[in-house]
């Protein structure tokens, strides 16, 4: 499609923009009396418009019920969770029994490295990308040295070629084929959060089994914005948050996917808890943990349910319009922004931006990371002065994120348009 840089042309691709209705299910922040352009939903989704009563039929529940709203509430409490296995299965290619909703995001990442990384004297180095997200490189350094080794030692961090800005798959296999037979797990986010790259998982995760180590992602950034076929890579696990593209509220609850091989898999090393042990026996309170045959059994706990309610009516709009669809509108969605932007920069010779983020549609998601070559922050500020809510990343990267469940064609617009005042001022 040939793109015109024009606000009634982007308002023209909203009027045939089908999803376009499902941006009326969200609260924008305000900025001079309208709604802002509001860029960041790989940092934290919106808030949506069903949250309030969803968290009120919890509330109202309890305070009717009591302890018995385990039972008797609405949506009861006591098998809360389980109405997330079927439409996270969906959102990550996975078979329902191989997801469940719980804890945090680097909680789940600790409990998954108790079950697949064990280290050996002959096999205990760990892949990852270098520079990965803050919390990934200390639960990976944390991890390390529970077992007595040095991060130094054990950690082989992938870096970009010089002069380049994303990890080509190429030196990845390369890697792997290095570390050979040392190699103890591969973990890499599969949407990198700094440049917005997407991993080749299935290929990723093909060569690191054939080294015979374990092979999990970090999908932070992945879980609601790229498609996923989790079960059909062979992914031994992964893990993912739901504060960001699956929209469900600060802090939120977590997910996790382990592969139905390891879940049929009883003698398989995991931290406990009661909510995993076997349900036809948990109230016995006996002795002796019988994991549940699903990825239930890593739970440690029940169900937080006053989070899992805004979970629930972000899931549920997931689930009715589909990746597919939110894909199609996401790769347009960001191919206009890309261009919106570049023509700012062709326009001014002094725009001193670029792109890092892969141009190619296929490898990324709703994100463009502009890397700003000089007054960064001063730019940023600007941006944000007049209503347009992005992200910085020191030391010199602004991350704006059109997210297609409720971010417009007329919002990449008219962010090109600040954008282009700034260059102006400038």
């Amino acid at each position: 499609m040939d793109f015109r840089w024009d606000k009634n042309f982007a308002k023209e691709l909203d009027k045939s923009d089908e999803l376009s209705v499902y941006r009326n299910e969200f609260i924008f922040p305000q900025h001079d009396g309208e709604n802002c352009i509001y860029l960041t939903g790989n940092s934290l989704g919106l808030q949506p418009k069903g949250a309030k009563a969803a968290l009120q039929q919890e509330l109202d529940d309890w305070g009717k019920y009591g302890v018995e709203g385990h039972f008797e509430a609405k949506n009861p409490w006591f098998a809360y969770h389980e109405m997330f296995a079927d439409p996270l299965s969906e959102i990550v290619g996975a078979k329902p029994m191989e997801v469940v909703a719980m804890n945090g995001l680097t909680t789940n990442l600790h409990l998954m490295m108790v079950s697949f990384y064990r280290p050996t004297k002959e096999r205990f180095k760990i892949i990852c990308e270098g520079k990965a997200f803050p919390s990934d490189q200390y639960a990976l350094e944390t991890q390390v040295k529970h077992h007595g080794l040095k991060p130094d030692d054990v950690l082989v961090e992938l870096e970009p070629r010089e002069g380049e800005h994303t990890i080509r798959t190429e030196d990845v296999l390369k890697a792997i084929e290095e570390v050979g037979s040392e190699l103890a797990l591969v973990m890499i986010g599969g949407v990198n959060y700094y440049t917005g790259q997407v991993f080749d998982m299935k290929t990723i995760t093909e060569a690191g089994q054939r080294q015979g180590a374990y092979v999990g992602w970090d999908l932070a950034h992945g879980a609601g914005n790229v498609p996923l076929e989790l079960h059909d890579w062979n992914v031994d696990f992964a893990c993912w948050c739901s504060y960001k593209y699956l929209n469900s509220g600060p802090g939120s609850i977590a997910g996790v996917f382990v592969h139905e091989r390891h879940c049929n898999n009883p003698e398989l090393p995991r931290f406990a808890g009661w909510w995993g042990h076997d349900k036809e026996t948990r109230f016995l309170m006996e002795k002796g943990f019988n994991p549940i045959r699903s990825a239930e059994s890593w739970q440690l706990s029940n169900a937080p349910v006053l989070a899992m309610a805004v979970h629930k009516v972000a899931i549920d709009l997931h689930s009715k319009i589909g990746m597919k669809a939110l894909r199609e509108k996401s790769q347009k969605l960001t191919r206009f922004l890309e261009f919106c932007i570049e023509q700012v920069s062709e326009n001014h010779s002094n725009a001193i931006f670029e792109i890092i983020t892969p141009s190619n549609p296929e490898e990324r998601g709703a994100q463009l990371s502009i890397l700003v070559h000089g007054k960064g922050k001063q730019l940023f500020d600007y941006l944000t002065k007049n209503g347009v809510i992005a992200d910085w990343r020191e030391p010199n990267v602004i991350r704006i994120a059109p997210v297609p469940i409720y971010n417009s064609f007329e919002d990449c617009y008219r962010f090109s348009e600040v954008l282009n005042s700034a260059v102006e001022s400038e």
